[in-house]
């Protein structure tokens, strides 16, 4: 990847979170990044192709984040289970937090139909699958059921740390997590 390219990403990137998708023009994006719109439709031929690379990258780069800080606190499933809301508030609580891109994209864009939307979409669902798979390999019964209440969690408390920096849910949702996950390991 180009050094510009990457630039333009990062820009765009940041003001989409800071800004909103739709609130941030082509124009601000090539003034902060210090390119021109050539340049920029260059490398991503339109605003969606660039808002969906951006969607893109965030979820990988998450992804590959939590797995990895998960890998690293234990080799045991029902270790790594127990320790991702530690993960998710070491990661909400980071000066840098901006919230998951999936869910802004998806309130900005409810069309159904619209790209960004069912990316989002499939972000959400990539993101329930994870869940469900590290409730699965650390014999949950019912992994999709886990899942699915932790991603509540993890979501409404984004929202909550979105609204009000310090908000203090995700401790919260901490408590309430372990209590499922304990409950669930025990069934």
């Amino acid at each position: 990847m180009s050094a510009l390219r990457a630039k333009i990403l990062h820009v765009a990137t940041e003001l989409f979170q800071t800004r909103g998708i739709n609130s941030t023009g082509v124009d601000m994006i090539v003034a902060v990044a210090g390119t021109t719109k050539m340049t920029l439709y260059k490398y991503f031929h339109s605003k969606e192709e660039l808002i969906l690379e951006v969607l893109q990258k965030g979820h990988h780069d998450f992804q590959s984040w939590l797995t990895e800080k998960l890998d690293a606190s234990s080799k045991k499933p029902h270790e790594k289970l127990q320790k991702l809301f530690d993960l998710i508030e070491e990661w909400m609580t980071a000066p840098d937090f901006r919230g998951m891109a999936f869910i802004k994209a998806s309130a900005e864009f409810p069309n159904e139909e619209n790209p960004i939307h069912r990316l989002s979409a499939e972000q959400s669902r990539q993101f329930k699958q994870y869940l469900s798979d590290l409730a699965a390999e650390a014999g949950v019964k019912d992994a999709e059921g886990l899942s699915l209440q932790l991603s509540l969690l993890i979501e409404g408390a984004m929202q909550a740390e979105q609204m009000k920096r310090g908000s203090g849910a995700i401790k919260y949702a901490k408590k309430a997590a372990k209590q499922l996950i304990d409950i669930s390991l025990k069934a």
